[in-house]
């Protein structure tokens, strides 16, 4: 059993016991009762509560004339996310933002948490890549059914030529599955890896070298989270184009 950090100590100290018990009365009894929360739901708690946190100061310190820092940044991530999102999904793409926004700062959070001594990466495990993946993939279809209707969207599936389309929509529904693959084994694989290198080179030797997998793993987390985040762009894109857009 992977040894706790001291977060996790600290959340299961605090909440341990109501988890516990609530994951009994949902007959999903946790392997160690005394110590339901692992490091991954430990640490998505905490960028969960990072962002909350600054969402809350964004909102508190709004100024129209003298904009604060923190202002600022959010002002910058704002219109960065918002011409991408104009760039590939159009006109349409304010409504999406909001979305994508989260799952840039989350994904961006997680990344970068590995780099703390005493923290971990929770996109290193393949349940939180997993997860998210698959919101974006209910997010996108929701939105491309919303936006053509149950049958326009099924359409999209068959293809434009009608007699081939019992071949193409079984390989349109093969594909699109293929996404939730593709999004999270992209995601785990490069921070497991980032995750697993630092911390092996740390090991062996403590200063000097181990910096440089540091700049790496700052690199690919923020490469990561920036490509998830295209990604379900270009995704919702062709799930919300009319069949005049293609």
């Amino acid at each position: 059993m992977p040894e706790q950090l001291l977060f996790t100590r600290f959340l299961n100290h605090v909440i341990g016991a109501p988890v516990a018990h609530l994951l009994t009365a949902l007959h999903m009894a946790p392997s160690n009762p005394a110590a339901p929360i692992d490091n991954t739901l430990a640490m998505e708690v905490l960028v969960v509560l990072v962002l909350l946190v600054f969402f809350a100061v964004v909102r508190a310190s709004l100024k129209v004339e003298t904009p604060g820092p923190v202002q600022h940044v959010a002002e910058m991530l704002h219109e960065f996310v918002s011409s991408q999102g104009e760039s590939i999904i159009g006109k349409q793409a304010p409504s999406f933002v909001p979305f994508f926004t989260i799952v840039l700062l989350f994904i961006l959070l997680s990344n970068l948490l590995g780099i703390i001594p005493g923290f971990e990466s929770p996109t290193a495990s393949i349940v939180v890549p997993l997860g998210v993946a698959l919101l974006t993939f209910v997010y996108y279809n929701f939105h491309g059914v919303r936006a053509q209707g149950p049958i326009g969207y099924l359409k999209h599936f068959f293809g434009p030529v009608w007699w081939i389309a019992w071949l193409l929509f079984p390989i349109e529904i093969i594909s699109h599955l293929a996404r939730i693959l593709s999004l999270t084994v992209r995601l785990y694989a490069n921070m497991f890896a980032g995750d697993l290198l630092t911390m092996v080179f740390f090991s062996l030797i403590p200063l000097g070298v181990p910096v440089v997998f540091l700049g790496l793993h700052f690199g690919v987390g923020i490469i990561q989270a920036y490509l998830f985040m295209l990604l379900g762009m270009i995704y919702i894109s062709q799930a919300v184009a009319h069949e005049e857009s293609h």
